[in-house]
C-alpha cells in the first residue's frame, strides 16, 4: 500500500538521489522533479545541464517519472534581483537561503498542491521531529553536514508537508546507499557555489554586467586612507583579502562597508567583535520566546550562547560581527530545534 504521493527536489546531486530511493522503498508513489532556475551560464551550484541530466539518469535507474519545472522568472526575481541589490547596498546576501524560501518551500510546495502530491522531499540534511505533539524543525544526524541553517525558512505549519529522507543518515551513509543502488551521482561532489556565479567570471563579472562597480577609498579606524579598492560593492564586513593592504602589517579586516560614500574601513580583529546583533525579518518557529538560544550566523558557523529578546540577540560573550544582509539562526539550549531566526541589520 502506498504510504502517499510525494514530488522530490532532485537536484543531480547524490543527496537527493538517494532521498528519492529511500521513500520508493518506503512505499511511496515517487515523481521527481528537477527546476530549471537560472537561464544563463553555470558551471558550479546546482544548475548546470548536467546537473539535470544526472537527475533525469537517476530517476531513470530508479523506474520514476522525471519531471522538469521553469521557475526561472521567480528566481530572477526572488533570488538573483535581491542578491545584485544586496550588494548594491553595501549587505551580503544569502541566496540559497532565499531559493529555499521562495522556490523549494513555497512555489514548489504550490505547484506539488495543485498536482495532488500529498508531500514534497528535499535532499536536504535536516529533520522534522515531533515534541511535545508540535513539529520542529531539527539539526540533521550528520552535524558536520547538516544544513538546518538553509532550511530555516520553512514555517512551522507546512513541516507535515515536507521530508527529509536522509537527515537521519550520515553523508558516509548517503554515499554508501547510492554506490549500493548503482547511482550515477553515488561519488559526485557536493555543490558548494552560487549556481549562477561561474567560476571563470566570479562576482566580479556578474555584478560588473548589471550594476556600476565604483572603486573606493579603504581608511583605518582613525579615517586615515591606508588603500584603495577595485569595487566597494564587492567588499563585506569581516573581509580580509582582497582590500589592497600593504603586506607585512598586522591583520586588518573590513569593519564597515559604505557604498554611498565609496569607503571601506578597516580595522584590528578586535574591531569586529561585539556583544549585539539586531535582526529584520524576524521569524518565530513556534511564537516569540525570550530567553536562552544558541545563535548560528553561517552555513557551516559554530552555534554561540545567547539571550533573545525581541529582535534583539545578545552574546554572552563578544563575538565576530555578522556581515549586515546574513542569516542568524536560533536554537534551543540543547542545539538541537530551530526555534527563530531573523537577517542582520
Amino acid at each position: 500500500m502506498s504510504a502517499g504521493s510525494v514530488l522530490v527536489a532532485m537536484s543531480g546531486g547524490v543527496d537527493s538521489s538517494v532521498a528519492a530511493a529511500l521513500l520508493l522503498d518506503a512505499g511511496w508513489d515517487v515523481v521527481g522533479v528537477t527546476m530549471k532556475l537560472w537561464g544563463g551560464d553555470s558551471d558550479t551550484g546546482c544548475c548546470s545541464v548536467s546537473d539535470v541530466d544526472d537527475a533525469r539518469r537517476v530517476a531513470q535507474q530508479l523506474g520514476i517519472d522525471h519531471l522538469v519545472f521553469n521557475f526561472g522568472d521567480d528566481f530572477a526575481e526572488r533570488v538573483v534581483g535581491p542578491y545584485v541589490a544586496a550588494h548594491a547596498a553595501g549587505r551580503t546576501p544569502n541566496p540559497c537561503v532565499e531559493c529555499n524560501r521562495h522556490l523549494k518551500f513555497d512555489r514548489l510546495l504550490r505547484r506539488a498542491e495543485q498536482l495532488g502530491f500529498d508531500a514534497v522531499a528535499t535532499g536536504h540534511h535536516a529533520r522534522v521531529s515531533t515534541v511535545s505533539g508540535h513539529r520542529w524543525l531539527a539539526r540533521g544526524r550528520d552535524r558536520a553536514k547538516d544544513q538546518s541553517y538553509v532550511v530555516h525558512v520553512l514555517p512551522a505549519g507546512l513541516l507535515d508537508r515536507v521530508l527529509f529522507p536522509v537527515g537521519d543518515l550520515t553523508k558516509d551513509e548517503v554515499r554508501s546507499r547510492a554506490a549500493t543502488l548503482g547511482l550515477r551521482t553515488a561519488g559526485k561532489p557536493d555543490s558548494q557555489d552560487v549556481c549562477f556565479i561561474t567560476s571563470a567570471g566570479g562576482r566580479a563579472a556578474f555584478l560588473g554586467e548589471r550594476i556600476p562597480l565604483r572603486p573606493g577609498r579603504v581608511v583605518d579606524t582613525e579615517g586615515r586612507a591606508v588603500a584603495r579598492v577595485p569595487a566597494v560593492e564587492l567588499v563585506t564586513v569581516g573581509q580580509r583579502r582582497g582590500l589592497g593592504l600593504p603586506g607585512g602589517g598586522d591583520p586588518a579586516y573590513a569593519v564597515r562597508v559604505d557604498v554611498a560614500g565609496a569607503t571601506v574601513t578597516v580595522g584590528p580583529p578586535e574591531a569586529l567583535l561585539t556583544d549585539i546583533v539586531e535582526l529584520d525579518d524576524f521569524v518565530w518557529s513556534r511564537g516569540p520566546i525570550a530567553g536562552e538560544v544558541l545563535a548560528q550566523c553561517s552555513a557551516h558557523g559554530v552555534p554561540r550562547p545567547a539571550v533573545v529578546d525581541g529582535c534583539t540577540v545578545r552574546w554572552h560573550r563578544p563575538e565576530r560581527v555578522v556581515a549586515p544582509g546574513q542569516s542568524v539562526v536560533l536554537y534551543d539550549p540543547t542545539d538541537t530545534y530551530v526555534v527563530g531566526a531573523g537577517t542582520a541589520r
